[in-house]
Order: structure tokens, then sequence, then C-alpha cells
């Protein structure tokens, strides 16, 4: 085997091993990347009442009443479900758009969400 396929030979061998490192810190900067913002509900309100997040990131909602809530899409695109005092609920925004909500409990509980 000449030099210059011996190199050839470390060149593929060494970029082949790091393929897989590549792929493992591309997904974990993109994971990274995402957000978790929270959303309090407290004396039958949603507080931030309006969030703007971006794609990818994640909502948590936490009652802190002492009244069930729930945080459910005018459109019927999520439901958090009921959540008693203490209670949370996690949802992912993985598209771009707009969401207003509402407690289904208590109606007149609104918030919206916009996703960049």
């Amino acid at each position: 085997m000449s030099n210059i396929t011996r190199r050839a030979a470390l060149r593929l061998a060494v970029s082949t091993a790091a393929l897989p490192l590549l792929a493992t810190a591309a997904k974990a900067a993109s994971h990274a990347a995402h957000k978790t913002h929270t959303v309090t509900i407290s004396n039958f309100a949603f507080s931030p009442a309006n969030l703007t997040i971006a794609a990818g990131d994640s909502v948590v909602f936490v009652n802190e009443d002492g009244a069930p809530h729930t945080a459910t899409a005018d459109n019927g695109g999520f439901d958090t479900g009921n959540l008693s005092r203490g209670q949370s609920a996690t949802l992912t925004f993985n598209a771009a758009g707009s969401f207003s909500y509402f407690c289904a409990i208590h109606p007149n509980m609104k918030g919206s969400i916009t996703i960049s």
C-alpha cells in the first residue's frame, strides 16, 4: 500500500467514525434549542395570558388555584384536562400558528399562544 492510499484509508476511517458523533451532537443541539415555558393558573387567570414561543417549545400549565381548571384550545387542538391545585400538564407545540384557549370550567378565563 502506498502512502497516498494509506492516508486516504485513514481519512475515510476517521470521517466514518466521526459521523455518528456529529449526528448525536446535531440532535442534542436541536433538543437544547427547545425551551419550556410556564403558564401559571392563579386567581382565575392564566399568567402570562399571551405567550409567544418557538416551534418545538413546550408549555407547562400549572394550577395554583384551589379550583380545578383546564387549558382548552378554542379550535379543540389541545386540552390539558382538569387540573386540580398543584397539578400540571405539559404540551409541546411543533408547528407555527396561533391558538386562543380558555378554561372549560370557567370560560371567562382566556389566553393565547403564538408559535413562530
